[in-house]
């Protein structure tokens, strides 16, 4: 199975993932501060900034393409919760 590096910048902490891993699943077990509520890409809570490794990530859906319009996020923002982990390496942060 592929595996992936993620890092975490505002815990400084990079983290090996099998492929397919949501950003989400690996933030919550580090202890990250990418917070969350809803974990179904409707409330925008955990919008994350890519900074390096955005081809890395899955594209994103229709939902969450939405949903990040709606909160005005900026072109290397994510949500956690529906961006899942494809391989590579990949620098991310709360934003």
């Amino acid at each position: 199975m592929a595996k992936a590096k993620v890092t975490f910048t505002d815990v400084s902490l990079t983290v090996n993932v099998p492929a397919g891993t949501r950003i989400i699943e690996v933030s919550e077990k580090i202890g990250s501060g990418i917070t969350y509520g809803c974990r179904e890409g409707e409330c925008g809570t955990c919008l994350t900034h890519v900074i390096e490794g955005g081809e890395n990530l899955s594209e994103p859906s229709a939902l969450e393409t939405r949903v990040l319009k709606e909160n005005l996020a900026g072109q290397n923002d994510r949500l956690a919760c529906q961006c899942q982990v494809l391989g590579g390496e990949i620098k991310v942060r709360p934003a």
